[in-house]
């Protein structure tokens, strides 16, 4: 629907209603933070009368809204909201899981009823039983940093903003251009039996937009992603990014890379850029290094893990150039809070994953470090994604550290390459069961020839195993080129929970990395070619979906 029919379709009335919902919503949260203590003191009194050596108590608020569009049509709008309640407990070492969309103290002291009676019908024929670490007691709340609400600003200026970037991509030859923008507010208030008393409320946001060019003589297309990764913040991210001026840009790369030579398979080096490195530590490191999967306890989106308890500190999972911490303090990270959903303080929870190289950390949630001998309990990475889900172990933010010399650039990087590829923007991907062998793909591929990018390459993916990738690593970008990317919604478990969870990356070089041609891979035939007029190109310009 074209946008000014969308309007005159979309009544005064719908688009106040909309508006209004956001509007209950706060108030309904205001109406939660009054009445949550008495809530939660009935609810821990309880529990602990009929017999749990642990409880806590729960209240999730999320709202959600999508746009979407598509040339100068707006496809839709996706909006919803939830609130409801859970309640958790501890039972001669057996869990207990209750949840209800009604906030009363009648319906509270049920879930407790309820809660228990499940924990009591299990404790029987668990293995072992269940322990876990006494926290230390907090009570306060915390507001994530943003300038601008996104539930505030009119569905009218969001469309025209989104249209601006597809009339951009347009006027420079694009095909079809779609763009789209997706916020999330959370609002959540924990209690638990060892006095925490909690409250905390943050928004997320992801502008995105894809282009596609068209040859029609040829029968051939390319298409080019915009690198505008997800952020912790507010309307702010959008409408200070001249995204205009990047779909511009990514027309121009998509036509070059239509018209880009197919890439012989073979070794080579490569420089790859944080809009693409991000994905690659997402699955080679982030998953791989959660402590249920190294267990066995969740096998989920891509099997379990090789990174097993009897590799910690000593397994060198990379060079000694790499270090990856894991921080829910980063500003503007996706996963940042002050509080995990077990009630962990993130501050003084910040740990290496990967220090100079060698395997140094799982992420961990309440009652997990114990199971392989480790002190300290938990790392603060327990995460629910609504109200009636258990909270499970779920990635804080995972970053790779720049290297010691901030005058290291993607370019110096390249300099130090005679026959290579630069990788820049996320593209499809695959791993093993046992989050090892993997290959990755990318948006643009811009070849390297001594030392400078001359041209692209098509039908590129990049193909090794997750140890002798990060060990082939020899060459990291200062901080001056360090960036924050990341997924909106990582899937786990069973049933699914969606995750956000950002990574920030440098630039960062590896040698005589595995190539495959994409297009041979899939049984299509390609002829050699040779770009007669090859492109000097010194750009790096950069449908939801779970990431697993």
């Amino acid at each position: 629907m074209h946008r000014r029919e969308w309007l005159k379709g979309t009544s005064a009335a719908g688009m106040a209603l909309l508006s209004s919902r956001w509007t209950i919503a706060a108030e309904e949260a205001a109406g939660i933070s009054v009445k949550f203590p008495a809530l939660a003191d009935a609810a821990l009194g309880k529990a602990k009368d009929l017999g749990a050596s642990f409880a806590d108590f729960h209240v999730m608020q999320t709202d959600s809204e999508s746009l979407f569009v598509r040339e100068e049509m707006v496809q839709g709008v996706n909006a919803g909201s939830s609130l409801g309640c859970s309640m958790r407990v501890l039972v001669s070492g057996a869990w207990g899981f209750a949840a209800s969309e009604e906030v009363s103290e009648k319906s509270v002291l049920r879930l407790v009823e309820s809660a228990v009676a499940v924990a009591k019908g299990q404790s029987g024929w668990r293995a072992q039983p269940v322990e876990i670490e006494m926290l230390p007691a907090f009570t306060g709340k915390w507001e994530a940093d943003g300038d601008t609400d996104p539930f505030t600003v009119s569905l009218e200026e969001k469309v025209d903003r989104l249209l601006g970037i597809n009339r951009s991509a347009l006027g420079k030859g694009a095909s079809y251009c779609h763009s789209h923008v997706s916020a999330v507010r959370e609002r959540k208030w924990l209690a638990n039996t060892f006095g925490t008393r909690i409250e905390q409320s943050r928004v997320r946001i992801f502008p995105n937009f894809s282009v596609t060019v068209i040859d029609p003589k040829k029968g051939e297309f390319a298409s080019r992603e915009s690198d505008r990764p997800p952020r912790g913040a507010g309307y702010e991210h959008l409408r200070d990014w001249d995204a205009a001026a990047d779909a511009a840009l990514a027309v121009e790369q998509a036509k070059e890379k239509m018209a880009a030579p197919s890439v012989t398979p073979g070794k080579m080096d490569l420089v790859i850029a944080p809009s693409n490195l991000w994905l690659t530590i997402h699955e080679t490191v982030g998953h791989p290094t959660e402590l249920d999967r190294a267990l066995g306890y969740e096998a989920n989106f891509a099997g379990t893990s090789f990174c097993t308890p009897d590799k910690l500190n000593s397994l060198q999972y990379g060079s000694e150039l790499v270090t990856i911490v894991a921080d829910r303090t980063v500003g503007n990270g996706l996963a940042t809070v002050k509080w995990d959903d077990d009630g962990v303080q993130t501050v003084g929870k910040e740990f290496p994953i990967i220090e100079k190289g060698v395997f140094r950390n799982f992420q961990m949630a309440l009652g997990q470090a114990a199971l392989i001998g480790v002190e300290g309990g938990s790392n603060g990475c327990a995460y629910a994604d609504s109200f009636d889900a258990f909270p499970i172990q779920r990635m804080p933010n995972i970053s790779l550290r720049p290297g010691p010399d901030n005058a290291v650039t993607a370019e110096s990087l390249i300099a130090d390459v005679e026959d290579g590829i630069y990788v820049d923007g996320r593209g499809s991907w695959s791993i093993d069961q046992q989050r090892y062998n993997f290959q990755f793909t990318g948006q643009v591929f811009h070849r390297i020839r001594n030392g400078k990018l001359d041209g692209m390459y098509r039908d590129v993916a990049y193909q090794g195993n997750s140890v002798d990738f990060w060990k082939a690593c020899d060459g990291l970008g200062g901080g001056t080129s360090y960036e924050l990317g990341g997924a909106f919604n990582c899937g786990k478990g069973q049933p699914q929970q969606v995750a956000p969870v950002s990574h920030g990356a440098v630039p960062a070089r590896f040698r005589q990395i595995n190539i495959l041609n994409t297009a041979e891979e899939s049984g299509k035939k390609v002829a050699a070619v040779t770009n007669p007029n090859p492109n000097t190109c010194s750009c790096s310009g950069g449908g939801m979906k779970s990431w697993a």
